[in-house]
C-alpha cells in the first residue's frame, strides 16, 4: 500500500506562485509513474502533469511553461512548482501514484486545496 500526503496549497493572487508537495511512504519512484491532478468544482478531474521512472516529464497544455513536476528520491517527495497562477487553476489538487506494470495500483492523496484569486 502506498500511502501519498499532499502539502502547501493556499490562497494566492493572479500572478503569484506555491509550490505542492506530495510525500509518499517509501522508495517508490523507481517503479510508479507520479502525477499531479486537479480538480474544479463541477468539474472533472484532469492531469495537470507527469513525471515517470526515468526523470521524463510531460504536463497539460492549459501549465505548459508555468507548472513544473519535480522529485526529490533522497526525500520521497513528488513537488508541483506553478508559477504566473490564474484563477482558473482554482483546483483541489491531488497527488497520484500509478504502478509501471501493475496499473490496478493505483492510489491517490487526500487533495490540497488552491484558490487563485484577489
Amino acid at each position: 500500500q502506498v500511502q501519498l500526503v499532499e502539502s502547501g496549497g493556499g490562497l494566492v493572487q493572479p500572478g503569484g506562485s506555491l509550490r505542492l508537495s506530495c510525500a509518499t511512504s517509501g522508495s517508490i519512484f523507481g517503479f510508479y509513474v507520479m502525477g499531479w491532478y486537479r480538480q474544479a468544482p463541477g468539474k472533472e478531474r484532469e492531469l495537470v502533469a507527469k513525471i515517470f521512472s526515468g526523470g521524463s516529464t510531460n504536463y497539460a497544455d492549459s501549465v505548459k511553461g508555468r507548472f513544473t513536476i519535480s522529485r526529490d528520491n533522497a526525500k520521497n517527495t513528488v513537488y508541483l512548482q506553478m508559477n504566473s497562477l490564474k484563477p482558473e487553476d482554482t483546483a483541489v489538487y491531488y497527488c497520484n501514484a500509478v504502478h509501471l506494470v501493475h496499473t490496478t495500483r493505483n492510489y491517490w492523496g487526500q487533495g490540497t486545496q488552491v484558490t487563485v484569486s484577489s
